[in-house]
């Protein structure tokens, strides 16, 4: 018999729908089916000015019926409260963290921390399976894709692999890069991973811009991934023609100044091709940045501040 389901103090009986928050202020929705089922977690706003993901759960939200689901769905609507509300990007205003690189988080440790730790324990230890959902931050001019992480592990890296061709984008980055020890995860959908749960990061939306199409894609795919979980009834469809960027290599600035780039997302650029050109803060080019391999522009920064380090773009070698 289908019991309650809780997430935190969040308490939905069968069928039932129970919005309310998790500590540090993070909000929650969590949806209990009516049938017996896997549990999935969606997680938008780990980078607070991603704002298509955010606007997606609202959508997503309005159109959950729960006594026509199975399992169960949690929706976290926006993980990093302080940047959201803060309006800035990568970084919360209040610790300077990237709370996506601090994963599994820390109990007594600064508010990333704490968010990162809430999360991990009252959502990642609840679901089955998980779905990080981002898109290109204020800074980024990103085309669709999603992150396939390969483990040591070929039952798990099987099932990521079934689970990326059902979110719908057909760009899929294999990323053989992320840390293998739980209690340093870093990464939200890496820390669902090391504990166990199939998770895949989602990326749709370019420069933070809340539009509509891109926010339905990311609809389109946490719907597609219910119906192949059998949370929701209806026929899942798997990506007919996956194209998959194998290796995808960021590209980081050597100066700090101000940055031109020479190429827009989903470009295709010959290994040594001019991606952005960098000046000092009086016009002088102290910089010239090219891609390390031939491949497509995932994404490149379309903003001018840069400072030395940060990500100029991404390029993803197109695996034949």
């Amino acid at each position: 018999m289908k019991t309650d389901f809780t997430v935190g103090k969040i308490t939905a009986k069968p069928g039932e729908m129970v919005s309310g928050f998790l500590d540090e202020g993070i909000p929650v929705t969590v949806v209990n089916g009516r049938g017996d089922g896997p549990v999935l977690a969606l997680v938008a706003g780990n980078h607070g000015y991603e704002y298509p993901p955010i606007l997606a759960l609202q959508m997503l939200r309005a159109r959950l019926t729960p006594k026509k689901l199975a399992g169960a769905v949690i929706l976290v609507h926006a993980a990093n409260m302080p940047s959201f509300l803060g309006r800035t990007v990568y970084f919360s205003p209040i610790d300077q963290k990237n709370l996506n690189r601090v994963y599994p988080g820390k109990k007594d440790g600064t508010v990333s921390d704490k968010i990162a730790y809430a999360i991990t324990n009252e959502v990642i230890a609840r679901c089955d399976y998980l779905l990080d959902l981002h898109c290109g931050d204020g800074n980024e001019s990103l085309r669709p894709y999603n992150y396939q992480i390969v483990t040591s592990n070929e039952e798990m890296n099987g099932r990521i692999a079934a689970l990326v061709t059902m979110c719908v984008i057909d760009h899929i980055v294999v990323d053989r890069g992320r840390p293998a020890d739980p209690e340093n995860s870093m990464y939200c959908s890496n820390t669902a991973i090391t504990r166990g749960k199939p998770a895949v990061t989602v990326e749709a939306g370019f420069l933070g811009v809340p539009d509509e199409k891109s926010a339905r894609l990311i609809v389109e795919c946490c719907e597609n991934v219910m119906r192949y979980l059998k949370i929701a009834s209806g026929k899942a469809k798997s990506i007919r023609k996956p194209v998959y960027l194998d290796p995808a290599e960021v590209v980081t600035s050597p100066e700090t100044g101000i940055l031109y780039p020479k190429v827009k997302k989903d470009d295709m650029v010959k290994r040594g091709t001019t991606l952005a050109v960098i000046t000092d803060f009086f016009g002088k080019k102290i910089a010239e940045v090219k891609a390390p391999v031939s491949g497509k522009i995932l994404y490149i920064v379309a903003t001018p501040p840069i400072s030395k380090g940060q990500p100029i773009g991404c390029v993803g070698v197109v695996r034949k």
